[in-house]
């Protein structure tokens, strides 16, 4: 085992969002990496991604989906590019079926894509956030990304910056392992230790969700909120699902949006279904991402309908100012635990998606 896995191994019980908050170091080690190279690959990917790929600027980071035909998400991706390739990072576990079918579609395109989760320069990728994270960064990075969703490369390896959390900076830090041996004493020196459920769980309070195996084809993208993190780009050109992905924004026809809650339960999972105590018959929601939270429960993303999502909002302020009733939407059925409605990063608008 390398020094740095030895060093950033957690301990104990998973991390808390104060631990979270503080300042946290993660390896992440259960998603891959697509890497596409050749002069075609934007405008292969661009038809194929729900967001703008011909447009990717080498210091850009943006999310973007893919879609079956009729508009479910298969994948959520995280993409970057460099002089010679573009990366898509997804799940290890859907990774090899998805790179596939892209693969199946690529016909006269000059691209090829291969598996790059092990490749020298980004076969570590450590995720760091709270308020500690920045100025120990620094120790190896002048400037770090200036915002959300951007990036720099630097010898010591590709600094990604993602979604802030727990009102600080998070990052993705994709290097080798030889470099990871040499930061990783300074770093759980300075930091928490988490692994991939304190990244998942710092990813959930950002409210990014990810689609995995337990749900694929569950979603248009507009019901994760995908759009709203800039997932989705509206004006660019055809791709697969692209129809009824507009008709559902310019429509209004799924009413429904994902939701930051925290669930006594540790044995919730993506996939898992929740009911509105108004509509007990029917569930009114899907799990989408799931990690603990140090506190004996889950801190989960949640996909439902808008109605069970205010309804159950409204009732969590009721048991906030001291009332009895205990929410309006609950786990497995309408007779599970409640779930307790978050603050969301940003904002829910009212589009009846």
């Amino acid at each position: 085992m390398s020094n740095w896995n030895q060093l950033l191994t957690p301990q104990g019980k998973p991390l808390s969002p104060t631990e979270l908050a503080v300042g946290f170091v993660a390896p992440v080690t259960d998603q891959g990496l697509i890497a596409l190279a050749g002069e075609d690959s934007a405008g292969f990917l661009h038809n194929q991604l729900t967001n703008d790929v011909e447009h990717l600027g080498q210091d850009d980071v943006r999310l973007a989906g893919y879609c079956t035909p009729k508009g479910r998400l298969q994948a959520t991706f995280l993409m970057w590019r460099n002089e010679e390739s573009i990366f898509l990072q997804l799940p290890r576990e859907i990774q090899p079926p998805l790179q596939k079918r892209l693969s199946m579609f690529v016909l006269r395109a000059k691209t090829k894509l291969s598996d790059a989760t092990d490749a020298p320069a980004t076969q570590v990728v450590l995720g760091l956030g709270g308020g500690m994270a920045e100025a120990v960064l620094q120790s190896w990075f002048e400037p770090l990304p200036a915002k959300p969703y951007s990036k720099v490369e630097h010898p010591l390896g590709t600094l990604l910056r993602v979604a802030d959390a727990f009102g600080a900076a998070r990052y993705l830090w994709l290097t080798s392992s030889e470099i990871a041996d040499t930061v990783a004493p300074v770093l759980a020196d300075k930091l928490n230790v988490g692994g991939n459920e304190a990244w998942r769980l710092a990813e959930i309070h950002a409210a990014v969700p990810q689609v995995t195996a337990a749900t694929q084809e569950q979603f248009v993208p507009q019901m994760i909120n995908l759009e709203l993190l800039g997932g989705v780009n509206f004006k660019k050109g055809c791709y697969p699902g692209q129809e009824i992905v507009a008709r559902s924004q310019y429509l209004g026809k799924l009413k429904r949006r994902t939701a930051l809650v925290r669930i006594a339960d540790a044995g919730v999972a993506a996939g898992a279904e929740v009911f509105a105590e108004s509509d007990p018959s029917q569930p009114c929601g899907m799990v989408v991402n799931a990690a603990p939270n140090g506190l004996g429960g889950v801190d989960a993303l949640v996909e439902m309908k808008l109605e069970a999502l205010e309804q159950g909002a409204v009732q969590a302020g009721a048991v906030q100012a001291g009332a009895a009733h205990a929410g309006a939407v609950r786990l497995g059925s309408a007779d599970g635990v409640a779930l307790e409605f978050l603050p969301m990063p940003y904002v829910l608008d009212k589009l009846d998606v």
